[in-house]
């Protein structure tokens, strides 16, 4: 029993230095933080005090009763054939039947062993939501990231803008003084000219004139407003932009605060989170996946020790009814008469003679055997194992179902994410590749700015859709290693 329990630390000790060896030289990574939250996460350290306290169970099972040892003394020693018997000492040591002992450690040995896959689940538990609290960061860090380089590509439109603004307000300011020495020219000028106009503007040469120059104002008044509404328009997507920003930035924060406690350190504790987040190369295969489900995950190796425990306990129960035995002995303690050596009895007439046993303590060797009359007790023991037996029989094979399930569940979400990640990264691509000429298109005119800033919102929108997925794809990979028990650092 004792070299199973070391076999069992030094199993667990290993699983909290696994990988150690080969640590990279980096003070923060996903690897270290692991590595923290299983020296130091609270619900880690409470499985394993729960694993600790079964080992010593472990080592009282089994274990024989305390021997028994009764004294007697007698106020006024009783008178016996060949002396006074002062006092009386027994000392009696009880057995129980055969096999009873191996089987209680048996059944505290398939104890531990659920015990200690208690620890394997709740450190999967815990490895699972410091992966998925990553993801979670590095995709907000991400849509951080994205969004100020939407607010950077905002400002260079806003720069385009009033480049087009200014440059319409100088074209304004010129056209005008151009029109004054036209319009005077074209008086000056030849008279079939003036008669050409007139005859273009119902034979009135004034009114051409003014019609032409109030045509032309009126454009250059246009072009400036919309030049000017279309920098407002900028600066309110910018404006909004920098609140998702602060969202974003707030977000983080919460996040960070979240996954510190998980590693069971300060909240305000700096969490390093890489710039880019990369898909994780997975293949799934199914068959041997749900195989190796059955052999190594946590929970259902939990059922199945306990179910093998009860196995131990029925039979533990079973020899139970049969009888106790024990071996003793017993001391009395015997002190001399205080006759003469040599009388002779009324009764008989004959002379008694000392033969050496006045005052002679007394030795006997005891058996005692128990007697299990009462039979109800053990029969409902052993019914009561096998029942639990049959309970968790049956609901290991619920779990298993339900694993598979999850698991089936797991490979539609997967497949679907990948195909987002595929969907998204092409969207993106094609709607930088718009807004590319788009962009160049505000800047001769030829396009209006509500399709630029729509462009790229779509942009931004992929982008962000395209982490999502790639965190989301990530998350429900380790949630399938997870159920095969093959999360590792």
């Amino acid at each position: 029993m004792k070299k199973y329990i070391k076999k069992q630390i030094i199993a667990l000790l290993g699983c909290a230095m696994m990988a150690g060896n080969a640590r990279t030289q980096e003070t923060d990574s996903l690897s270290r933080y692991l590595e923290i939250a299983e020296q130091s996460n609270p619900a880690l350290k409470a499985a394993f005090h729960i694993y600790e306290a079964s080992l010593q169970n472990a080592l009282q099972a089994g274990a024989y009763e305390d021997p028994r040892l009764e004294a007697g003394f007698f106020p006024q020693p009783m008178e016996l054939v060949e002396g006074r018997e002062i006092a009386r000492f027994q000392v009696m040591q009880m057995f129980p039947w055969f096999g009873v002992r191996k089987a209680a450690q048996t059944e505290a040995r398939h104890m531990t062993r659920m015990a200690f896959e208690q620890i394997r689940e709740a450190r999967e538990n815990l490895f699972l939501e410091i992966y998925t609290q990553w993801y979670a960061l590095c995709a907000l860090q991400q849509k951080w990231k994205t969004t100020e380089e939407n607010i950077s590509l905002l400002k260079q439109l806003e720069t385009l803008a009033l480049q087009k603004y200014a440059a319409g307000k100088n074209f304004s300011g010129s056209s005008s003084t151009n029109d004054q020495s036209s319009t005077t020219n074209a008086f000056s000028s030849s008279a079939s000219d003036y008669s050409m106009q007139g005859m273009n503007m119902s034979g009135n040469p004034a009114a051409s004139v003014s019609a032409s120059s109030g045509s032309k104002s009126a454009m250059d008044m246009g072009g400036t407003a919309s030049g000017l509404s279309e920098i407002l328009r900028i600066q309110l997507e910018i404006a909004e932009v920098e609140s998702d920003l602060e969202s974003v930035q707030s977000e983080i924060v919460a996040g960070k605060a979240r996954f510190n406690t998980l590693l069971n350190r300060p909240v305000e504790n700096e969490v390093f989170i890489p710039d880019k987040l990369l898909q994780t190369p997975f293949s799934l295969n199914m068959k041997s996946s749900i195989e190796q489900m059955a052999m190594q995950n946590a929970m259902l190796e939990m059922i199945r020790e306990e179910t093998l425990a009860y196995k131990a306990k029925e039979k533990m129960n079973r020899k139970m009814s049969y009888p106790m035995w024990g071996i003793g002995l017993q001391y009395m303690w015997i002190g001399k008469k205080m006759e003469s050596a040599s009388h002779t009895t009324a009764e008989t007439g004959m002379e008694n003679k000392d033969n050496g046993m006045n005052g002679k303590d007394m030795w006997m060797p005891m058996v005692s055997v128990s007697l299990p009359v009462f039979r109800n007790k053990y029969k409902a023991a052993q019914q009561e194992s096998k029942r639990l037996q049959q309970a968790n029989e049956e609901k290991y094979a619920d779990t298993f179902n339900r694993l598979q399930a999850e698991l089936y569940q797991y490979r539609h979400q997967l497949d679907d994410a990948a195909r987002k990640i595929v969907l998204y990264k092409k969207q993106t691509g094609l709607a930088r590749t718009t807004y590319d000429l788009l962009v160049q298109e505000f800047t001769s005119g030829k396009t209006d700015l509500k399709e630029v800033i729509q462009i790229q919102r779509q942009w931004t929108d992929y982008r962000w859709k395209e982490t999502e997925s790639i965190a989301n794809y990530n998350t429900i990979v380790i949630s399938i290693q997870k159920l095969m028990s093959n999360i590792s650092k």
